[in-house]
């Protein structure tokens, strides 16, 4: 059993937690930004003031927010991580940021003796819940053997990228396949229902040929039914996006079609999407062709 501090239980990070305390670890939870979930502290969690005190009393501590101001606010605040941790602990950062930030938040929790992990996943709350996270890591090898096992309880797919900072570079790469792959989608049965064609029956031709893919399989099936509760947030695939075309920027690259995509999710927030399910990337796209596939 390991000592395990959890911060963020949000929409992934709740199932992600139960899923450590389902293999038997003791999890530290911080109430400093919200109470702890109630089912996690039935089930054994303890409750503590803030990220400094869960990092004294845990082996490894697990970070899950949104963006990159929160992990720096959750690991370099006055009562932060970085007070809390030293040698031989872990700290271990699952949310999806800036991998040039991630190098640099690195760099000074080592500075303190412990070491860092990168480890962003994909899979959405239905990958949280089932334990099936695919994850992302950059780190050191010793770091990631001692974590695996912890990996183990949250995901199927582990693979070590390489070094801090690579885990998000892999997760950045991810969101901009997954974006594209929607925007894909998305075009293919706007194109197919303002054809006159049945985009469901158009969406089953297409499933078994070599246009087949996981997103025409469930957020093919979501565009068809409209239902676009999150999920995985459009606002939140924004700001993965950005991480894409800021990186490019710094890079010297041009990311044409990551850029278009962009464009569309803003579409969709600019008519009071940015809570939509990222399926919803549909709606720009009628909004602005001015046509639903959907009859309702």
């Amino acid at each position: 059993m390991a000592k395990i501090g959890f911060i963020g239980t949000g929409i992934m990070g709740k199932p992600m937690a139960e899923n450590l305390q389902k293999a038997g670890h003791q999890l530290f939870l911080s109430t400093h930004h919200d109470p702890a979930p109630a089912d996690l502290l039935a089930a054994g969690a303890i409750a503590l003031a803030n990220p400094k005190e869960v990092a004294q009393e845990a082996e490894f501590i697990i970070v899950m927010v949104p963006d990159t101001p929160h992990v720096e606010d959750v690991l370099f605040r006055n009562a932060g991580v970085a007070e809390g941790v030293g040698p031989n602990k872990i700290v271990i950062d699952m949310s999806s940021i800036s991998p040039s930030a991630t190098k640099t938040f690195a760099d000074k929790i080592k500075a303190t003796g412990a070491d860092y992990l990168d480890a962003p996943v994909s899979g959405g709350e239905v990958g949280a819940k089932a334990a099936t996270l695919s994850i992302m890591v950059g780190g050191s090898e010793q770091a990631f053997e001692r974590a695996l096992p912890l990996f183990q309880a949250m995901g199927k797919n582990i693979t070590r990228v390489g070094g801090n900072g690579d885990g998000q570079t892999a997760k950045v790469a991810n969101q901009i396949i997954v974006a594209l792959n929607i925007q894909a989608v998305a075009e293919a049965l706007l194109f197919a229902a303002r054809n006159g064609a049945d985009p469901a029956k158009v969406r089953e031709a297409l499933m078994g040929g070599f246009a087949g893919s996981k997103i025409l399989e469930v957020h093919g099936e979501r565009m068809i039914k409209g239902t676009f509760d999150p999920g995985f947030r459009i606002s939140l695939h924004q700001k993965d996006l950005n991480l894409a075309l800021a990186g490019a920027r710094e890079l010297g690259l041009n990311l044409p079609n990551t850029a278009n995509a962009q464009q569309v999710f803003s579409t969709c927030a600019a008519i009071g999407g940015s809570n939509w399910d990222h399926s919803a990337l549909i709606k720009g796209l009628e909004h602005m062709a001015n046509f639903s596939i959907r009859k309702d």
